[in-house]
């Protein structure tokens, strides 16, 4: 690496990650509505928690725990500490946390959004392909949500794979004489970053015996430990890495690991944000820099599109 920061491949950066909902297609879209409608239906119809509470639950969970999914299935752990006769520490335990299948969730909250309103962005495809980094998708959602999403932009082939929900929370594996057992149900591989099996994505807490620690089952953004999970799947390398995102706690985070960090959705920073973007589709004005030595090539290419009328469908 030079005094520059620049590798043996003379790139600055080697890795790109990006965040998908609402950073790769607009807020605007309708779908995080929709999703959020969803999910307070869920709560209503599957977990029959009182509907006065579910909209303010549904939200409180979010802004807690990262996903709502992760909130309701939150485990807390209360520690106390009694003098018994012998001076003997008990350790009182209480789970607390709403019991669903993965799975069910994702395909009641996913399976009736309206993916109709994404349309092919091929001003934003042709960005992607002109980036000579690897570009990986890292979303909370599952591998089906994010398919759907790709296919309806036509990003599919533009991205390396993707590091999902079933990336850093893979189910239990099945005895292999399992007669239930599809291997039509395995992750794709070439869709989905499989997890290193050496390295494990959770870390072991040292919990506080005079307070209450809340300890979600799931590993999700906006977790630090979410995200340095994802930098060593990709086996990226956090300085020559850029993380791209629409949530300020995300980003956040993402400095915490050591990641070049841009906001997508503002014109302003945020804490732990290196640059700010109103679009994704700014990103050749923000950041030139991922195409050093490549801009003759980029400049043809933005040249193509300006002259088709169909190209943009964001």
């Amino acid at each position: 690496m030079d005094a520059c920061g620049r590798s043996s491949s003379g790139r600055k950066y080697e890795c790109l990650l990006f965040d998908m909902d609402d950073t790769l297609y607009p807020l605007s879209s309708g779908l995080n509505l929709a999703c959020r409608k969803n999910i307070e239906e869920f709560m209503l119809q599957h977990l029959h928690i009182d509907e006065n509470e579910v909209p303010k639950m549904c939200l409180d969970l979010y802004k807690e725990y990262g996903t709502t999914m992760a909130g309701l299935k939150c485990q807390l752990y209360s520690f106390a500490v009694y003098q018994a006769i012998c001076l003997t520490v008990l350790l009182q335990f209480q789970a607390l946390g709403y019991e669903f299948d993965n799975d069910e969730f994702h395909t009641y909250v996913h399976g009736k959004l309206p993916y109709e309103a994404l349309k092919p962005d091929l001003l934003l495809r042709h960005l992607l392909l002109s980036m000579p980094q690897r570009k990986i998708v890292f979303t909370n959602a599952d591998n089906a949500h994010a398919a759907q999403v790709l296919n309806k932009l036509s990003l599919e082939d533009c991205f390396e794979g993707v590091i999902c929900f079933e990336t850093l929370n893979p189910p239990p594996l099945k005895p292999a004489h399992d007669d239930n057992y599809n291997t039509h149900d395995r992750i794709d591989e070439k869709q989905v970053l499989a997890k290193d099996e050496s390295e494990g994505t959770a870390t072991d807490d040292t919990a506080d015996s005079s307070r209450f620690s809340s300890k979600p089952p799931i590993l999700c953004k906006p977790s630090v430990e979410a995200i340095e999970a994802a930098i060593r799947i990709a086996k990226a390398d956090p300085k020559k890495t850029i993380f791209f995102d629409d949530s300020t706690r995300n980003i956040a985070s993402g400095k915490a690991a050591g990641l070049h960090t841009v906001i997508v959705g503002s014109t302003t920073l945020v804490p732990g944000a290196d640059h700010a973007l109103s679009s994704i589709h700014n990103i050749k004005d923000a950041l030139p820099e991922i195409w050093e030595g490549e801009g003759e090539q980029l400049e043809q290419v933005i040249h193509l599109i300006s002259h088709d009328e169909t190209s943009v469908l964001a």
